[in-house]
């Protein structure tokens, strides 16, 4: 503690040795910077480091007995010894940036991003007349002043980042601004009003960033020659600017997530330079111009979710063959016709996404051209035949996404070739035929959704192979035959959908333990996505770069950590081992002929929201150590339960739950036994659940599915025969 004291005596008196030295004599008589001065630098700094003293690990390389040009983030002119660069990005720096920077005049960089300052921007910094570059993004300020007195002395600033703050109010007049900006940055902030004019007309500006802010009114054309424009996520209207003033210099141009209306002017495709153009997420409309083509030199074309119509354009680039584009994204339009084939002349493309369209027709035979796709979704069209088998030529590909069209045929086993797939997604489609052993070769598999098809067969242990798996749907197939021992074994998975097949036999009393997952519930999957791209959200990350944008791939997967077995032919007893499955959160084991009591171990599942066991034959009493407190369905209807529901166990939240259980009754006043149950059993969990790969029904029981007795039925005991016929005149 002495030393601690001892040291901070030290700095303090060095601190107002050197302040008092500049104000006596800041400059020599012949107007050469003093050394007083330059000292002043170092004592301004370290007066900068005892607003941090609390944490003695920050900026702990600024010491005063050693040399400055060893100081983290701090650089001096060689000429002068003044300090012209702070540099202080992630240091971990918080409360108010102290005023005392603003006395280092000769500053030429100023960067504070990455920190944790707030409050205002001290207006003190706008007067730093050296000032080149200032870039406070990544902080929490919640005011600066944007006006014309503000940028009076800033005549030499080339570039200023406010971007990721809590600015807010309207974007002020830059006419009297540095005609030297080049960048301006002012994006994720909170400021609203029009673009000011005056940064319409400002020549000299190159780089413009306004996006995710509150921005209204019209895009405005600019006049200057810009070289990236990005006004994303605003409130921006009107129709599409020709901007002709950028036409050779124009690299990138993102005005997604706005309202513009219209259609897409054919003046864009006379931007001769530019490599991304993001129109995605407003209100355009009309079919595609075929003189809209682009140059080759594009990179990203993003004109997804608007309401474009007609034939996508068999050219969509000058030369297909020299065509630089990675990513195309069309999708969420409503655009007809087949898919063109002159789509497989692309031969850079990366990412291809046509999903959510009116496309009719076969998948092109030749899209195995593609060698450097890595993602295919043309799912939610109208699209026929089979997976073409030509496919396999795509072997980057990471993510095959077919599902909601009317494709038949057969999985091919030469599927197996393409063993860095991450999603194989063929759900509601007409396939048939079997599970292909070869399939084993898929390794890195996380997402299967097979579900809704004509698919039959038994489980094979090829998918055991798939190690990594996350989600797997086989609903509503024909498959059959017991279900094998190593079901639940997976370390990833979360989601298993086995619903409405015809497997029988017992569920298998394995080590439910082996995925943490269901074991304790510890996973969320949302990656953002730095470019708009349609799809849904998984951990699928693109090796796709253009001008140092990394472009990441959302695939949207339910978030229910889960099991459904339902409407099927299972029978016994539930394993015990099922319900200390901790993290579940849905289990759906209904339209089954499981007997018996519900294992003991029910009262573990802390985190379950949804469970169903309905239309079973399921006996004894109603489980005492169910934990209601996080269900939002429970359904128990049409059973042999027994005994009493106890109203003090919260069971009154779900009416219906326990209808159709001719030996149990509800616990009312006085001691009085309610026979009498609703027919519907409640239902909450589908309007808090998000819209996923599992069907919505697997949240709700309807009515209308068939109760399995026939020659299933025989093969129980008389007591059980009776109970399901019971059960069954009652549903009825």
């Amino acid at each position: 503690m002495p030393c601690k004291t001892s040291s901070f005596l030290k700095v303090s008196f060095f601190l107002l040795f050197f302040l008092f030295s500049l104000f006596l004599n800041p400059l020599n008589a012949r107007g050469v910077v003093s050394l007083e001065a330059v000292n002043s630098d170092v004592a301004l700094l370290l007066h900068f480091k005892l607003h941090f003293q609390d944490n003695p690990s920050l900026l702990s390389s600024w010491d005063v007995n050693a040399p400055v040009s060893n100081w983290t983030g701090v650089t001096r002119s060689n000429q002068t010894g003044r300090v012209t660069g702070l540099n202080l990005t992630r240091f971990n720096l918080s409360g108010q940036v102290h005023p005392c920077l603003c006395n280092l005049t000769f500053l030429e960089t100023l960067v504070l991003s990455h920190n944790s300052f707030k409050n205002s921007i001290p207006s003190c910094l706008w007067k730093l007349w050296s000032l080149k570059t200032l870039d406070l993004s990544y902080n929490m300020f919640t005011d600066v002043n944007l006006t014309r007195s503000t940028f009076a002395t800033m005549s030499q600033l080339i570039e200023l980042d406010l971007s990721h703050n809590m600015l807010s109010g309207e974007i002020g007049n830059f006419s009297h601004f540095s005609m030297a900006l080049e960048k301006l940055n002012l994006g994720f902030n909170r400021f609203r009003g029009d673009i000011p004019k005056s940064l319409l007309n400002m020549m000299s500006l190159k780089y413009l960033d306004l996006s995710h802010n509150g921005l209204t009114g019209n895009v405005g054309d600019f006049r200057q020659a810009l070289v990236s424009l990005n006004l994303e996520s605003n409130l921006l209207s009107g129709t599409l600017p020709c901007l002709y003033s950028s036409r050779e210099s124009l690299t990138v141009l993102n005005l997604a997530n706005n309202s513009i209306l219209g259609g897409i002017l054919t003046c864009i495709s006379s931007l001769g330079s530019l490599t991304q153009l993001n129109l995605s997420h407003n209100e355009l409309r009309y079919g595609i111009s075929p003189r809209l083509i682009f140059s080759e030199r594009l990179c990203v074309l993003d004109l997804s979710y608007n309401e474009l119509s007609g034939r996508i354009p068999s050219r969509i680039v000058e030369a297909s063959e020299k065509s630089g584009l990675l990513l195309l994204d069309l999708s969420h339009n409503q655009f007809s016709g087949d898919v063109p084939v002159t789509i497989t002349e692309l031969k850079s493309l990366q990412a291809l996404f046509l999903s959510y369209n009116l496309l009719v027709g076969e998948i092109p035979e030749r899209i195995g051209n593609l060698t450097y796709l890595q993602v295919i979704d043309l799912s939610h069209n109208f699209l026929t035949g089979s997976i073409p088998l030509n496919i396999v030529g795509c072997f980057q590909l990471l993510a095959l996404i077919l599902n909601g069209n009317n494709l038949s045929g057969e999985i091919q086993p030469e599927l197996d070739a393409l063993d860095s797939l991450k999603i194989f997604d063929i759900g509601n489609n007409k396939i048939s035929g079997e599970i292909p052993l070869t399939l084993a070769g898929c390794k890195s598999l996380e997402v299967v959704d097979l579900s809704s098809n004509n698919l039959s067969g038994s489980l094979n242990d090829a998918i055991t192979k798939w190690s990594n798996l996350k989600f797997l749907s086989l609903a509503q197939n024909k498959f059959s035959g017991s279900l094998p021992s190593w079901l639940f074994t997976f370390q990833a998975i979360h989601t298993l959908d086995f619903s409405g097949n015809k497997f029988s036999g017992y569920i298998p009393d394995g080590n439910f333990n082996t995925s943490p997952n269901f074991y304790n519930g510890d996973i969320r999957k949302t990656v953002p996505a730095v470019l708009s791209i349609s799809a849904r959200s998984l951990d699928i990350k693109l090796s796709l770069v253009t001008d140092g944008t990394s472009l990441s791939f959302n695939y949207n997967l339910t978030t229910t950590i889960g099991i459904d077995l339902s409407d099927n032919l299972l029978h016994g007893e539930i394993p015990e081992g099922l319900f200390g499955l901790h993290g579940l959160e849905y289990l759906n084991l209904s339209y089954n002929f499981l007997d018996g009591p519900v294992p003991g171990s029910f009262g573990k599942l802390q985190k379950l929201k949804a469970l169903d066991l309905s239309h079973n034959s399921l006996s004894g009493h109603i489980p005492e150590n169910i934990t209601v407190r996080n269900l939002t369905v429970l359904n128990l209807s049409y059973n042999c339960f027994s005994g009493v529901v106890p109203t003090k166990r919260g069971y009154w939240k779900f009416p219906g739950a326990f209808a159709g259980n001719p030996d149990l009754c509800m616990e009312s006043s006085g001691n009085v036994c309610q026979q009498t149950f609703p027919v519907e059993p409640g239902q909450k969990y589908e309007e808090e659940m998000e819209e996923g790969p599992l069907s919505v029904w697997i949240f709700c029981i309807s009515a209308l599915v068939s109760f399995y007795v026939g020659v299933i039925a025989l093969f129980y005991s008389s007591r059980t025969r009776s109970c399901i016929l019971q059960t069954k005149s009652l549903a009825g």
